[in-house]
């Protein structure tokens, strides 16, 4: 971007302190044409992909989960993992699309859904500067509990705030919390406002749409609908595309590696 308009005067910095071309101004003078003026320099970009980083929220656990170093196992990996790896892809590259449609990963726990999800957002955010953020939906419930005031509801809409305002949202282990009235609620509000503004949202579940024998607790059954109730259910099916994976807990399967390998060497 060229501008030949830009005052001279900058109120305050705007790229990384102690770039060499611009001295943190974010702006590089030059000539075009005859013209003076100026244009953004590179670490300007550079330092609004790290805000956004910062302002996501990545847990450090994921904070190296990336599509390109998705592994795809040759033992591990299933067609249904292969294409869900593909299609994470594709996300990133029609992003945005004209019709504003987000992903649920589902399957059980160690296929790489996480890591999946937080791939797409990190590409989103270093690729084409998109606001995004990564809440896991256990520890945002909690937060929302422990600040509640039954005097005011402030302190709930200001945690929620973020999540129902940014561009592209990761909600983490969706149906993880019991489900009580006022679970469905919140999950009910999260979704309908941010389906009402049109804004992505990528899902991530151990629950699928049937009984899973993988995901019983003490002999109970439950399916992704009876954790969040056959309302979101519905709405999740009009926001997202679904992606099921199935396979092999991969960090099961590492650390079965690992504990083999360190009882040879015993």
């Amino acid at each position: 971007m060229y501008n030949a308009a830009v005052s001279k005067k900058q109120t305050h910095p705007t790229g990384i302190s102690g770039c060499p071309e611009c001295n943190g101004s974010g702006w590089i003078r030059l000539v075009k044409d005859g013209i003076a003026g100026v244009q953004r320099c590179d670490c300007f970009r550079q330092a609004r992909v790290e805000r956004l980083i910062v302002n996501a929220r990545i847990p450090s656990r994921y904070t190296h989960c990336e599509l390109k170093n998705f592994d795809l196992n040759e033992k591990l990996t299933t067609k249904s993992i292969e294409f869900a790896k593909l299609a994470a892809e594709a996300f990133v590259d029609e992003f945005p699309s004209s019709t504003p449609i987000g992903l649920l990963f589902m399957g059980p726990q160690g296929v790489g859904k996480t890591h999946l999800a937080v791939g797409i957002i990190k590409a989103l955010m270093k690729r084409k500067a998109v606001p995004c953020m990564f809440r896991a939906f256990p520890e945002l419930l909690k937060e929302i509990q422990m600040s509640y005031s039954p005097i005011s509801e402030s302190s709930e809409l200001f945690l929620l705030a973020p999540v129902l305002e940014t561009d592209v949202l990761v909600l983490d282990e969706l149906g993880s919390q019991t489900p009580s009235t006022w679970v469905k609620d919140t999950v009910s509000y999260v979704l309908n406002h941010r389906y009402s503004e049109n804004k992505v949202t990528i899902f991530t579940t151990n629950y699928l749409d049937g009984e899973d024998p993988m995901s019983t607790r003490k002999g109970v059954f439950y399916s992704l609908r009876d954790r969040i109730g056959d309302q979101m259910r519905s709405r999740l099916y009009e926001m997202c595309k679904t992606i099921v994976m199935a396979g092999n807990d991969f960090r099961q399967n590492i650390m079965d590696a690992e504990y083999r390998q360190f009882k040879k060497g015993r």
